[in-house]
């Protein structure tokens, strides 16, 4: 499912025009992004957990010439998958 999908299904399900759902798919998104931004964590029960990783600088390769080049420290976001949301997809 893409963020498109999300919004048809939401606006089907809630009886929501698109314009509605759009707003309300993005708020969440952004809600995500601004606690993520600022190192915060997003727990969502049964369903999992995100997070930001830190990265250290280290000194990189690339592939294609082999020269080496110094790559900066970064931050990821990390998502950890919550105990039922295994057990689901696992479920037959």
């Amino acid at each position: 499912m893409n963020k498109s999908e999300l919004i048809a299904a939401l606006a089907q399900k809630e009886s929501l025009t698109e314009k509605q759902a759009t707003d309300i798919v993005n708020l969440i998104f952004t809600g995500f992004l601004e606690t993520l931004k600022s190192d915060g964590r997003i727990e969502i029960r049964g369903f999992g957990s995100f997070t930001v990783r830190n990265y250290c600088s280290y000194t990189g390769r690339n592939p294609k010439t082999g020269v080496k080049t110094k790559v900066r420290e970064k931050k990821l976001p990390f998502f950890k998958v919550g105990k039922e949301l295994k057990k689901r997809v696992n479920r037959r």
